[in-house]
């Protein structure tokens, strides 16, 4: 197994193969590139790719679950942002909320199983860029941090294809499409915007453009408004060596769940959430590296991602946050978080869910 710290040496994520990816939204980026890969289809199920016995998915109790932002402290947070709305600060910034819950006998000290909790959320909560990746701390050199990451996201952030790279940013959800408003709306256009601007900084002159604005996607439990950009990358980049400082100095950490404009944003968001990210809001999925240095890619928007390591025994997390604007009302956005979080919660701890 290789691994690259792609936030130090970008230009080392060279060695042709497939290459799994976990970003934080802090900005620590890593790749690990595997001796064996086993391509198979998506409808053989997530613990395909993983030989041996399974054992079932042992969650927390549905009681368990603590929020690094209480009611009363995210309704506070939520004001604290439309503040700095109000005073030119910032016109957007997402504000999120960590759950953590103990795991129960047999992960106590040990690693969960990815894979079980990945066919447990595949099969209840079925998403586009859902995945897994668990690299042990124990295989990994000193300066390896190892990662154990588990993914429903419905959101692409970047895919790239030769020349070409994409980004579908979601801003806006609801219950029912019913359920969307002009606040989700306007949002939406503004994180588009704030998205297009990112890929001009490394795509040719005049070939970034919007190809999808405000459309309504159905997921489970709720919807979403997700709009599209694409553009085609400056030359200079295509080959893998170039690609990854430029590409993820433009548009890193994403433009949906930071806020506008981005760095104001991420101070915002430092100053009002308790605690890091980690990989929620990050970046997870796989790099494919030819053999003449081509790239294929594609990288999920870590959100409705649950993430666990080694450094505090057997605690799960799973992020949720909301787009606050000077339109915002701090319980409806409290209540977007939560529904955000419901599924895939209850998911984790052993519930049945229709689809």
């Amino acid at each position: 197994m290789e691994h690259v710290d792609v936030t130090a040496r970008p230009e080392d994520l060279v060695t042709p193969g497939v290459w799994a990816l976990v970003g934080t939204f802090e900005g620590a980026v890593h790749a690990w590139r595997f001796d064996e890969v086993v391509e198979r289809s998506p409808a053989s199920g997530p613990s395909a790719a993983a030989p041996g016995v399974r054992l079932p998915w042992r969650g927390p109790g549905p009681d368990a679950w603590t929020s690094s932002l209480d009611e009363t402290a995210y309704r506070h947070a939520v004001e604290r942002v439309r503040h700095h709305v109000r005073t030119g600060r910032v016109y957007q910034a997402n504000l999120c909320r960590v759950l953590r819950a103990p795991l129960p006998a047999p992960y106590e000290g040990t690693a969960p199983d990815a894979a079980a909790l990945a066919g447990v959320l595949a099969a209840g909560n079925p998403a586009p860029y859902a995945g897994w990746v668990h690299v042990p701390r124990a295989a990994c050199g000193p300066d390896d941090p190892g990662a154990w990451v588990v993914t429903a996201s419905p959101e692409l952030f970047l895919r790239v294809e030769g020349d070409g790279v994409t980004s579908a940013p979601i801003k806006g959800t609801a219950a029912t499409a019913a359920g969307l408003s002009d606040k989700d709306r306007a949002e939406n256009v503004m994180i588009t915007d704030l998205v297009r601007n990112d890929l001009q900084r490394v795509c040719r002159p005049g070939t970034v453009a919007v190809d999808g604005l405000l459309r309504v996607e159905q997921h489970p439990g709720l919807v979403h408004l997700v709009s599209t950009v694409t553009g085609r990358l400056d030359p200079a980049l295509t080959a893998a060596g170039r690609l990854w400082g430029p590409l993820l100095a433009a548009a890193y950490p994403p433009g949906s769940v930071s806020g506008a404009p981005k760095r104001s944003a991420l101070d915002v968001i430092a100053e009002l959430e308790p605690v890091p990210r980690g990989p929620y809001c990050g970046a997870v999925g796989w790099v494919r590296v030819g053999e003449d240095g081509a790239v294929r890619a594609e990288l999920a928007v870590g959100i409705r991602t649950f993430w666990w390591t080694p450094d505090d025994g057997g605690t799960l997390r799973f992020g949720t946050g909301a787009g606050i604007t000077w339109g915002s009302d701090p319980a409806a956005e409290w209540a977007e978080t939560e529904l955000k979080a419901a599924r895939l919660v209850a998911l984790a701890s052993g519930a049945r869910m229709a689809l």
